[in-house]
């Protein structure tokens, strides 16, 4: 959205705080997005007041405060002389919103299968009906795409990307890795079920000799996973050095000898496009992944394991010398770049401008001639 604001004015519209929440709890700060708008001229943030928050009962109450939230949002885009107004919907939960606000194009940005259940279920009836009925759709998956994008013929493939200078750019050595020793097998990204950590148990048992390195926060972990967890950290060569800001990722990542995609095989996984593909390619370690579906099409860039033999022997592999010459560098490097979130969100914005017409269509040429003058 930060990147859209560099083509259109964005107002990102902050969820509503549940009125227990906001007048009983006193959790009003919570829901702030912060970020510094006076960085982004494009880009504001609408924050509900206390009197605005989420009713569930009486119905007519949250739809009225719904309501009136997002005409305040909309007046803010007005007020800054916007002719167009656009609503950028990320999630089926907000189907109701394209009968609150007054626009001129909806898109609904399909980012996550959002039953998020390891085994498949059919396609949600309301989140159908949003497909259906937005002007645009962006998806970010192939399984994703697969699945939903026969319902709306305006559908664009938009996959995760990198901010490829933050993550291919030479990085000082973090001051927590500098003491563990190598060859370091590294996973830089949040800590949760996702994560094949019956897997990696297996592998820390097996190659006391490596380095294991695991760089981020704790998500959702079942209590299976909590024990496995908690075994490999007794270990001296395991190392789990929490949560960084995102302006050190690359460091990290940069500092491994092989990067890690060990991801668990199942009906929600096959649908997720992981964040860390593109950042790894453009650190450009060699890296190990497991065969989801998103990273079967980079196995020219990415070496596939499933079993534990399998990532014992990959991981040797990637640890060979040649793994790391320069040319194969620069074939991870090559990807990455053509997943640059400028590229990408260039797309986006075309995309929108071509649903706008013509008017618009001919203004985002001008302003890519402009820009590249």
């Amino acid at each position: 959205m930060t990147r859209l604001a560099q083509y259109f004015h964005v107002v990102w519209v902050d969820p509503a705080v549940e009125w227990r929440n906001l007048w009983i709890r006193g959790q009003w700060k919570e829901c702030v997005l912060q970020i510094d708008e006076s960085a982004l001229p494009g880009f504001q943030v609408y924050r509900h007041g206390k009197w605005l928050p989420k009713f569930f009962k009486p119905r007519v109450l949250g739809r009225f405060t719904e309501r009136f939230r997002l005409a305040q949002a909309r007046q803010m885009l007005v007020n800054r002389g916007c002719e167009k107004i656009i609503l950028y919907l990320w999630r089926p939960d907000f189907v109701s919103v394209l009968d609150e606000v007054t626009h001129d194009l909806s898109c609904y940005h399909i980012d996550d299968e959002y039953s998020f259940s390891t085994t498949e279920q059919p396609l949600d009836q309301r989140e159908a009906s949003l497909i259906a009925r937005a002007g645009q759709v962006f998806i970010h998956s192939p399984a994703l795409w697969d699945k939903k994008s026969h319902l709306n013929p305006n559908s664009l493939l938009v996959p995760n990307g990198v901010d490829y200078s933050r993550f291919a750019t030479s990085q000082v050595e973090p001051d927590d890795l500098r003491s563990v020793s190598r060859p370091r097998m590294g996973y830089v990204g949040v800590i949760q079920s996702t994560i094949n950590w019956s897997l990696l148990h297996e592998l820390v048992k097996r190659h006391e000799e490596w380095s294991f390195i695991f760089v981020g926060p704790r998500g959702h972990l079942t209590t299976e996973d909590e024990a496995h967890i908690a075994h490999m950290s007794s270990l001296s060569h395991v190392h789990f050095l929490g949560g960084k800001p995102v302006e050190v990722l690359g460091a990290y990542a940069q500092n491994m000898n092989v990067c890690m995609m060990p991801y668990k095989i199942n009906d929600y996984t096959k649908f997720i496009y992981p964040l860390k593909l593109h950042e790894y390619l453009a650190s450009g370690r060699p890296t190990v992944g497991t065969p989801i579906r998103s990273l079967q099409d980079y196995g020219q860039v990415v070496k596939l394991a499933t079993t534990a033999d399998e990532w014992s022997v990959a991981l040797m592999e990637a640890l060979a010398p040649e793994s790391s010459h320069p040319v194969q560098v620069e074939s991870r490097r090559k990807v990455a770049r053509t997943h640059d979130w400028a590229t990408l969100v260039g797309r986006i914005a075309k995309t929108m401008c071509d649903r706008l017409g013509s008017p618009y269509r001919k203004g985002f040429a001008s302003l890519l001639t402009e820009r590249s003058s």
